[in-house]
């Protein structure tokens, strides 16, 4: 019985973070909000070199996002 309220609660939290996705994009636009370890690859993000070649290659798109919230910590 356990189980079956545990997979209840964790389907009604994708449903929520799901639909919390589909707010944020749809008020901020695709792309706004992205989920860590999402393979789709964005081509048009114009960024801003951090000094390393090598940190911006790994950050995927040469640098930091311009015009975006970045957080180094």
């Amino acid at each position: 019985m356990e189980d079956l309220r545990t997979k209840n609660q964790s389907s009604d939290k994708v449903k929520a973070l799901a639909a919390a996705l589909s707010q944020i994009e749809k008020q901020f636009g695709k792309g706004s909000i992205m989920r860590f370890g999402e393979n789709e690859i964005i081509d048009d993000i114009q960024s801003v070199s951090t000094g390393s070649l090598g940190l911006d290659i790994a950050l995927g798109i040469g640098g930091l996002p311009r015009g975006r919230v970045v957080e180094i910590f």
